[in-house]
């Protein structure tokens, strides 16, 4: 288990900073463009757990290269290459500091929410009568804020963004307009696939033009989550847990395990059989939400292998 990238420390030419997020390495190079490094680090509850996930920096990279081509007729986007597996190569941008989440569906953090008898998030009124994993009469935008290292993402109301002129109103309505296309985009394609988009999240950012574009990730099992349809309305109808595709296994083993993230709880122990049960879970969402088969990279030394893509790809520049 040890063939994982948890962190990085690459010195690229012409770089000028890195930021490190939860799963997530930017390097800036030049004030033009981001490389920007998929570690196999697994975050649950915004704490970043103590082991990596064999091939998942791989499978989110190539899983949002993938939603980023399939979606770049409706909304433009930062990628320009992805000259390694875990690597993604874009345009500099200002990222918004909200994070564009909606949901289809009442599940996950709104579920819990509604069944504390919160039956409003971020503004939005949830309808009485609910059941978790009912689907919502129209997809509801629910934004958090964008937390920085270490902090917790947090619940926002549209009315908030505007008057702490987090966003402005004009960009926001860019974003929300953009947030429901790429959901419609992402629901048609999962639809084909025997999934349900169950909830998502979309991060944006502005270029030195002025546009807005779509950044980070998308569609991935860590931004998203997802049912599958066949079996799905027998089992609302019964009260059975649905079954699905994304990160919240790891949660729920978590929550099991006494741990939500609070001050206190101690992250219990993942063994080697736990971590590989994770992978080819991660492989098994891969192959699902894209209709494809996974192909492994070679992992013997990703480090290397990572900073002589890069480097091959930035001289070509």
């Amino acid at each position: 288990m040890s063939n994982t990238i948890t962190t990085t420390n690459f010195n690229f030419p012409n770089q000028k900073s890195v930021y490190r997020g939860k799963v997530r390495e930017v390097y800036n190079i030049n004030d033009d463009l981001l490389v920007m490094v998929a570690t196999d680090r697994l975050s649950a509850f915004d704490v970043v757990l103590p082991k990596g996930i064999p091939y998942k920096g791989q499978i989110l990279n190539q899983i949002a290269t993938k939603f980023m081509e399939l979606t770049q007729d409706i909304v433009p986007n930062w990628l320009i290459a992805t000259p390694d597996p875990n690597v993604a190569v874009g345009h500099l941008c200002e990222p918004f500091k909200v994070e564009m989440v909606i949901r289809g569906y009442l599940s996950g953090h709104a579920a819990r929410e509604y069944a504390a008898g919160r039956k409003q998030i971020c503004g939005v009124t949830m309808e009485e009568g609910l059941k978790e994993n009912d689907k919502f009469p129209e997809p509801i935008i629910t934004p958090t804020t964008k937390a920085d290292n270490g902090s917790h993402d947090e619940d926002i109301s549209r009315e908030d963004i505007l008057a702490k002129g987090i966003v402005s109103e004009e960009d926001y309505l860019v974003l929300e307009k953009y947030t429901r296309a790429l959901f419609q985009r992402g629901t048609e394609i999962a639809a084909s696939r025997g999934l349900i988009l169950v909830d998502t999240k979309y991060e944006f950012g502005k270029t030195k033009d002025g546009v807005i574009v779509l950044i980070d990730e998308i569609h991935t099992p860590d931004s998203s989550r997802y049912f599958y349809a066949e079996g799905y309305a027998e089992r609302q109808e019964k009260g059975e847990e649905q079954k699905q595709l994304s990160k919240e296994f790891v949660r729920r083993w978590l929550i099991e395990n006494g741990f939500q993230g609070q001050e206190g709880q101690q992250i219990p122990d993942m063994t080697d059989t736990y971590i590989e049960s994770v992978s080819e879970r991660y492989i098994e969402l891969y192959e699902n939400i894209l209709g494809e088969k996974f192909v492994k990279a070679d992992i013997d030394n990703i480090d290397q292998r990572i900073n002589k893509n890069v480097l091959q790809y930035l001289a070509s520049k």
